[in-house]
C-alpha cells in the first residue's frame, strides 16, 4: 500500500511540475549591446546579415517601432527592468553617483516572476542605477544559466552580449591601414558623417561585430533546441539602446534610442500574441513595456508602480496596442558630459526639447573621443572640411526641434521654424510639457541638489516638490518665445528667493545669449554675491559665452568651495562648453584644487574634466 501512495505521490509531483511548464512558458531576452536597428540587414539593407535573428523573427514577431528610452547602459536598463521612466524615480543619470532607492510601491520585474514560481537568471550584466533588493536573481553572474531550475519549474533568463559593444571600436589607425579600400566600397555612410576611410571602417568593423555577435546567439540557441526548450520558450532580442558610431550611443536622435526587437512566439504560446507569426508590427514599443509585458505573458498583472504598458500577453487587446504610436526619450549627464534633453515620437514625427541648447551635441565626452572617428570628424570640423549637414554636431543647437522620421530618418531637417509645421509642433511641445510635469521630472534641480535632498526617497521628493518643478519647467520654457514676451518674467526669475529660479532663468539667458545683454548688470550682480555655487556658474556660463569680462579669479573661488564630486564636475562642465567653443581658452586652476580624493580614479569625472582643462 506504501507503494502505491508513494508512486501516486510521484506522479503528482510531476504532473504539477509538468503543469507548470505548461501553464507558463519560459521567456529569455537576448542582448547584444550599444547596436541600434539602423545597422542590421533586418531594418536597412545596408546593415549587417544576423541570419540567427532573422530566423528567430520568422517564427515571431518584428517591432519597427522599438525604442530604448534612453541612449546609454545604466538610463536604459534600470528603465528595461523597472518598467518606469527614469527622469521620475532618479535613474536619469549615468553612471549613477551613488544607487537610490526605488519606490516603496515597486521591486524590479524578476522579483514579482520569482515571487511567482519562476527561476530568474541573468547572464551577466546589470549595471542599474538603483540599489538592487535582494532575492531578484536566482543567478546573477557570467556563469549564471537557466539549467539549474528544479523540474519543470519556468525560467526568465537573460543572456547579454557584449561584443558589439563601444570599447570594440577603439581600435587602432594601424587596423585601418591594413584594409583595403575595395573592403570598403559597399559602406554607404549616413548623412551628417563625413564619407572617409576611417568612418567607412567604423562601420564596416561594426557591422562584423554583429555578425560576431549574432554567431554567439545561434549557438545559445542551439543548445536551447537541443534541450527541446524552443517550444516552451518566449525569446526576446534586443539592443541595450542605439549606437555605436558617432552622434548615436549617448545622444537622442533615432541613431540613439531606435533599438532592434524580435520576439520569437512558439506556436503553443501564439494565444498570447494580438500579432501572426512571421509578421512585423507597426507598434510603439519603448524600454518601460518591457517589464510589465514579460509579466503580463506570464500571467501576472503588472504593478501599479509600473509607467509602461503590456504589449503582449494575456487579455491585451489588438485594437488597444495597435494604437500605441508614441515613445518618450531622454538624455542627462552621461559619464561627465553633461545636458537635459528630451523627446517624444508621435508617430512619424519626433520632437525634441533642448532645454540647455548651447550645449552642442560634440561637448567632449572622454569615452567617446576615444573613438578615431569622433576624433576625425572634430578634426575635420575645425579645419573646415565639413558641410552644413556634417557640421551640425559641433554647433549650438535650437531649444526644440521638430523632424519628420518618415521624410527624414536621420534628423538633419529641422521644421520647427516651417509655417506648413507650426500646428503639429505646437501639439507635440504640449504633449512633451505634460510628460515632464506629470511625472514629474526629476532632473529641473541639478544633479548635486538631488543627491542632497531627494536620494532617502526620489519619488515621494518628487511628488511632495510637483508644483516647485512646474514653475522650473515654466521658467525652462521662456526660451520658446520671442525673448521681448518674456524679459520681464526672466528678471523676475533671476531676482527671485528660489536659487534653482534663478539658475533656470540664467540658462534660459544663454539659451537667448546676446539678445538677453540688457541683463548683464543683474547677472554681474549674481555672479557677485549670489549664495549658491551653481548658480553663479550660470552666470559666469551667460558671460563667457557672450565674451563678456570678468574676474577669472571668480571661477577658481567656485571651485575651490564645491561642496562634493558632482558639483564640482557640473561647474567643470561650463567651462569645458566654453573651451569647446575656444580650444585655446586657458583656466588658471589645478588639480590640487579639489580633494584628493575625487582623483582615486583615471576615469573618475572630475579627473577626467581636469584632464581635458588644463592639457
Amino acid at each position: 500500500m506504501r507503494i502505491f501512495f508513494l508512486l501516486g505521490a510521484i506522479i503528482l509531483l510531476y504532473l504539477s511540475c509538468n503543469s507548470l511548464e505548461v501553464d507558463r512558458p519560459n521567456i529569455i531576452w537576448l542582448t547584444t549591446e550599444d547596436n541600434s536597428s539602423h545597422h542590421m540587414r533586418l531594418y536597412n539593407e545596408n546593415g549587417a546579415p544576423m541570419p540567427a535573428i532573422e530566423k528567430l523573427a520568422n517564427g515571431g514577431i518584428v517591432f519597427d517601432n522599438a525604442f530604448s528610452n534612453a541612449p546609454v547602459c545604466s538610463v536604459a536598463r534600470s528603465t528595461l527592468i523597472t518598467g518606469c521612466y527614469a527622469p521620475r524615480i532618479f535613474t536619469q543619470f549615468h553612471r549613477r553617483a551613488k544607487h537610490v532607492p526605488l519606490p516603496n510601491d515597486l521591486m524590479p520585474m524578476p522579483y514579482y516572476l520569482k515571487k511567482a514560481g519562476y527561476y530568474t537568471s541573468n547572464n551577466s550584466k546589470q549595471d542599474y542605477n538603483f540599489i538592487l533588493p535582494d532575492k531578484v536573481w536566482d543567478e546573477s553572474s557570467t556563469k549564471a544559466t537557466y539549467k539549474n531550475r528544479q523540474l519543470g519549474q519556468p525560467f526568465f533568463h537573460v543572456q547579454n552580449h557584449t561584443i558589439t559593444h563601444e570599447g570594440n571600436l577603439h581600435f587602432s589607425q594601424e587596423i585601418i591601414d591594413k584594409t583595403a579600400d575595395e573592403d570598403l566600397e559597399h559602406i554607404k555612410v549616413f548623412p551628417y558623417h563625413p564619407d572617409t576611410k576611417t568612418f567607412r571602417f567604423s562601420y564596416y568593423h561594426f557591422h562584423n561585430r554583429h555578425k560576431l555577435a549574432d554567431q554567439q546567439i545561434a549557438k545559445f540557441l542551439k543548445d536551447l533546441d537541443d534541450q527541446g526548450l524552443m517550444e516552451d520558450t518566449i525569446i526576446f532580442y534586443y539592443g541595450d539602446h542605439g549606437g555605436v558610431l558617432p552622434r548615436s550611443k549617448g545622444y537622442t536622435y533615432e541613431s540613439g534610442l531606435k533599438i532592434p526587437l524580435v520576439v520569437y512566439v512558439p506556436k503553443k504560446w501564439q494565444h498570447l500574441f494580438p500579432y501572426n507569426r512571421g509578421s512585423r508590427s507597426q507598434t510603439f514599443v519603448e524600454f518601460v513595456d518591457l517589464a510589465p509585458t514579460v509579466l503580463a505573458l506570464a500571467g501576472i498583472n503588472p504593478p501599479i508602480g509600473m509607467d509602461g504598458t503590456p504589449v503582449m500577453g494575456k487579455g491585451v487587446q489588438k485594437s488597444h496596442i495597435k494604437a500605441k504610436n508614441t515613445a518618450f526619450g531622454y538624455a542627462d549627464r552621461f559619464d561627465e558630459k553633461y545636458d537635459l534633453v528630451r523627446t517624444l515620437r508621435v508617430g512619424k514625427f519626433k520632437y525634441t526639447r533642448n532645454y540647455q541648447p548651447f550645449n552642442m551635441d560634440a561637448l567632449f565626452n572622454f569615452y567617446r573621443y576615444k573613438m578615431l572617428a569622433y576624433k576625425e570628424w572634430l578634426s575635420l570640423y575645425r579645419n573646415g572640411k565639413l558641410n552644413d549637414i556634417q557640421s551640425q554636431f559641433f554647433q549650438p543647437k535650437s531649444p526644440e526641434a521638430l523632424y519628420n522620421i518618415n521624410l527624414d530618418p536621420h534628423e538633419v531637417n529641422d521644421l520647427s521654424k516651417s509655417e506648413d509645421h507650426k500646428e503639429i509642433l505646437l501639439q507635440m511641445r504640449g504633449q512633451l510639457q505634460e510628460r515632464v510635469l506629470s511625472m514629474p521630472d526629476l532632473s529641473f534641480y541639478p544633479e548635486p541638489y538631488l543627491l542632497d535632498n531627494a536620494l532617502k526617497n526620489p519619488t515621494t521628493f518628487g511628488q511632495k516638490n510637483k508644483e516647485a518643478i512646474a514653475e522650473l519647467i515654466a521658467i525652462a520654457d521662456l526660451n520658446l518665445a520671442p525673448f521681448e514676451k518674456v524679459e520681464e518674467k526672466i528678471k523676475a526669475a533671476l531676482r527671485d528667493k528660489n536659487p534653482w529660479k534663478r539658475y533656470w532663468g540664467l540658462i534660459v539667458c544663454s539659451s537667448f545669449g546676446i539678445e538677453a545683454k540688457g541683463l548683464v548688470p543683474l547677472i554681474q550682480t549674481i555672479l557677485q554675491i549670489d549664495k549658491e555655487n551653481l548658480v553663479r556658474i550660470r552666470a559666469a556660463e551667460y558671460l563667457m559665452l557672450n565674451k563678456i569680462s570678468f574676474d577669472k579669479k571668480i571661477l577658481k573661488n567656485l571651485l575651490a568651495n564645491a561642496d562634493s564630486e558632482t558639483e564640482a564636475n557640473l561647474m567643470l562642465n561650463t567651462l569645458s562648453l566654453i573651451k569647446e567653443h575656444d580650444p585655446n581658452t586657458k583656466f588658471n586652476f589645478s588639480k590640487e584644487i579639489f580633494p584628493i580624493k575625487w582623483y582615486d580614479k583615471p576615469n573618475d569625472l572630475v579627473n577626467r574634466r581636469s584632464e581635458l582643462l588644463l592639457n
